[in-house]
């Protein structure tokens, strides 16, 4: 994986990144800070932008290509949409990374500081600056959590319905009811009395 500094001409948004949502809540030259403290990540597949267990104070965009998000090593779910933000947490909590981030194709990234902001943006002289990226931060987490949860609700209903269907399987064949039974024994003695009957009839004529 290949890091630069991320180089643009301020008061100008990169067409590569004016659809990203994340910098849609800042003013221009709040956004010149940003992309200031940014680094642009060129990863080739398995390169691993973030480890699981790792402790990084980064977030991150994706720009292009398609990410796979591993927990314990089994794969969770791909990010592919240019724009998408992960790695949001950093902003909020100090702790562990929950998962890893693994490019599956060859992907490019861009990797914002967020250390490096409070740098040059001090919560205490600049609240408007972090107003806007909590509030981001906020609507994206409750996004992900309402994305989340409807899956499960699917994951549930599935597994509901494959019980039924392997209780069903397993339920055993009623037995035929008792006067079911004597009418399949009256017909499968028929044709026997039907015999005899035959076989005295011709005896009789001899």
């Amino acid at each position: 994986m290949k890091e630069f500094a991320y180089i643009h001409d301020e008061g100008t948004r990169p067409a590569a990144l004016q659809t990203v949502p994340l910098f849609k809540t800042f003013t221009e030259e709040q956004l010149d800070d940003v992309l200031n403290s940014s680094n642009l990540l060129q990863c080739d597949v398995g390169d691993a932008i973030i480890e699981e267990g790792s402790i990084d104070s980064r977030i991150y965009i994706l720009l292009s290509g398609t990410l796979e998000v591993r927990v314990g090593g089994k794969h969770v779910v791909n990010i592919a949409r240019s724009g998408e933000v992960f790695g949001e947490l950093a902003l909020v909590n100090q702790d562990k990374r929950l998962a890893s981030v693994v490019a599956a194709t060859k992907a490019v990234c861009l990797a914002v500081d967020q250390k490096f902001l409070q740098d040059i943006h001090p919560r205490d002289e600049d609240p408007a600056f972090y107003a806007s990226l909590y509030e981001f931060v906020a609507r994206l987490i409750a996004k992900k959590l309402d994305s989340t949860s409807r899956y499960l609700g699917e994951v549930e209903r599935e597994l509901r319905d494959l019980k039924a269907s392997i209780a069903a399987q397993a339920k055993p064949k009623a037995k035929p009811a008792k006067a079911t039974r004597k009418v399949v024994a009256k017909a499968k003695a028929a044709p026997v009395v039907k015999r005899k009957t035959v076989r005295r009839a011709v005896a009789r004529k001899r």
